[in-house]
């Protein structure tokens, strides 16, 4: 009985032992049969385009801020950011007493000026009469004309500044000055306006433009550029319908100022204030050899671009910085050595069991 209660914990080590063997066994062929092959690429230099890409934003084609003409308070605001607003259609309302009280006054110096001229018309036709039958001398005759055209100027001068007054009548409501949306506001019901003071800023839907600023060291490659695209916020790549370059630079950064017109297909539904990106792109073969991938190895995680390299027998994962994208590749500035093997699938290459092909 002895020997057998002995027995019975060596038993059980050698059953424990050997079911252990037995799942190591059964681990390591299972992920010997997980391992999967992906295919690789070697990293190498060609001559492409010279290209650098920038920054950008888009602006509206047609934009204007709407400022107030004459002084008085705010009675109403009869729009908001986002209405669309036909031409001539009012913004906003401006308390119109004031300058009613002006144009009444304009018409009362109208009156009086008219009234004037006909008593100076008057007094020249008796003065010629009386001149004519020799009662009157010729210096009477001359005052009398002399009286009639100033009363004549008189009367334009009132009539004009009743036009002036007429004219400040209707700038207390402010219109849009063309179809458009509004992009912003900035008086409220109960604000004083004042001649100058912003009330609001309206855009043209449909007609934009990406502004880029250029730094003076690429100027000279940018007008050199066979092709310039834009990448809209959709991830789309577009050529501009019109590019112009400002023919002065900004002290402050020594930048030039691009405008790249988009075409009406292009703008449908973008933004003013909208990021985009601008390409810039040389004649082929023009730069040295450029060490390039193909654009699908790169692995995109956020911030980070990274590439699997071939250690046997599978892949490590390597940060890479890169430059421009030339068609399906793209270059590799730093990170990278010509002559090193990469996967063409990022994906699969991360997975355990990866091995890359002899």
């Amino acid at each position: 009985m002895v020997s057998r209660t002995r027995a019975r914990p060596q038993i059980g080590r050698l059953v424990s032992r050997t079911a252990a063997a037995v799942a190591l066994a059964l681990g390591a062929g299972g992920a010997l049969a997980q391992a999967v092959a992906v295919p690789t690429v070697v990293a190498s230099r060609a001559s492409v385009a010279d290209v650098f890409e920038l920054d950008g934003s888009l602006q509206a084609l047609r934009q204007s801020t709407v400022a107030a003409q004459v002084a008085g308070n705010v009675l109403q605001l009869a729009v908001k950011a986002g209405d669309r607003v036909r031409a001539g259609q009012p913004l906003a309302r401006i308390d119109e007493r004031t300058v009613a009280a002006g144009l009444a006054q304009s018409d009362a110096g109208v009156a009086q000026a008219d009234a004037s001229l006909r008593n100076a018309r008057l007094h020249a036709e008796r003065t010629r009469e009386l001149r004519a039958q020799g009662f009157v001398s010729q210096a009477a005759l001359d005052v009398a004309e002399t009286d009639l055209r100033a009363a004549q100027a008189a009367l334009q001068q009132a009539q004009a500044g009743r036009s002036q007054a007429a004219l400040a009548r209707g700038f207390a409501t402010v219109a849009a000055p063309f179809d458009a949306v509004v992009l912003a506001t900035y008086v409220e019901a109960g604000d004083l306006a004042a001649p100058g003071r912003p009330v609001a800023t309206v855009y043209a839907p449909g007609e934009m433009r990406a502004v880029v600023q250029v730094p003076g060291s690429r100027a000279a490659l940018a007008r050199a550029s066979t092709r310039i695209e834009v990448q809209l916020p959709d991830g789309r790549w577009v050529v501009p319908a019109r590019r112009d370059d400002l023919p002065v630079a900004d002290p402050v950064s020594q930048t030039v100022e691009w405008r790249l017109d988009l075409g009406a297909g292009d703008a449908a539904g973008l933004l003013p204030g909208q990021n985009v990106r601008v390409r810039f792109a040389g004649a082929a073969g023009a730069a040295a050899p450029r060490l390039t991938v193909p654009a699908a190895a790169v692995l995109r995680r956020g911030e980070l671009t990274a590439v699997y390299v071939v250690q046997e027998p599978g892949f490590v994962l390597r940060a890479v910085r890169l430059g421009a994208a030339q068609g399906e590749r793209v270059e590799v500035l730093s990170g990278l050595r010509e002559g090193e093997r990469v996967a063409l699938d990022p994906v699969r290459a991360g997975l355990g069991g990866a091995v890359a092909p002899r």
